[in-house]
């Protein structure tokens, strides 16, 4: 197994290939019937892929729900100690459940994506700009800044109308090791924010399911009505009894 997750290094890079840097994305908490869903962005460089750290331990990165929660946590941590020493930048971006409610689910993610991209580069900073020359003011000269050296991997499909250019990933999780990396952030981040909310609203249990359709979670709505938490478009068909039992695995994770 670990062997197979070395292969997650390799895959990063060759996707390299001549950019200076790699970004991974990835989400948690799409398919919840409560909370917010939670994206983490990585970005990497060469220097970081064929360092220590990465060579000694790529094999205990994998796709986040394949991690109990102890690795998951042990690894942010060492996350952020590499981010601090400037070998790596991780970030996350978080949509609310009241945006999962206006944008619907493919939206808040976009915009989750969005945000944690934005905690690394601006939109604006993959834009191609004319470069000065000789002819140029100074007030162009200090505004000019050069397109970005990167590239982007989302994992799933590609995004429509994303500001930013990126390669969608189908399984991106288990292929790629920066993208494992943003849903271990992405996954803990969350995990937290639902600990959070688990003391605001007590009677469902968050702190054990994370917002997600267990049979507990579904008994405690059923019993004391939704929350603001919950995502009123995704309760619809449970509030109206008409659960088909085949299908709630779907809502588990």
């Amino acid at each position: 197994m670990a062997a197979g997750r070395r292969q997650l290094r390799g895959f990063d890079l060759k996707q390299l290939g001549e950019a200076a840097e790699l970004i991974g994305v990835d989400e948690a908490g799409r398919g919840a019937l409560a909370g917010p869903v939670v994206a983490g962005a990585v970005l990497v460089g060469r220097p970081f892929l064929e360092g220590r750290w990465a060579v000694a331990n790529a094999g205990r990165v994998n796709d986040s729900k394949q991690l109990t929660a102890g690795e998951r946590e042990a690894l942010w941590a060492e996350f952020e100690r590499l981010a601090a020493a400037g070998l790596i930048h991780a970030t996350y971006g978080v949509a609310d459940a009241a945006e999962v409610e206006t944008l619907n689910i493919l939206g808040a993610t976009r915009l989750a994506m969005r945000r944690a991209l934005e905690g690394i580069y601006k939109p604006s900073d993959f834009a191609r700009k004319t470069e000065p020359d000789l002819f140029s003011t100074a007030e162009e000269i200090a505004a000019y800044r050069p397109r970005v050296s990167c590239r982007i991997l989302i994992d799933g499909l590609p995004l429509k109308h994303f500001p930013y250019p990126h390669t969608g990933l189908v399984r991106g999780d288990a292929r790629s090791l920066c993208v494992a990396m943003a849903s271990i952030v992405a996954k803990v981040t969350r995990d937290a924010l639902m600990d959070g909310l688990d003391a605001k609203f007590p009677r469902y249990g968050f702190a054990r399911h994370k917002g997600y359709g267990t049979e507990e979670h579904r008994a405690a709505i059923l019993a004391h009505g939704p929350c603001a938490e919950h995502r009123g478009l995704f309760l619809r068909k449970l509030m109206a009894g008409r659960i088909d039992p085949a299908q709630t695995h779907f809502w588990e994770e």
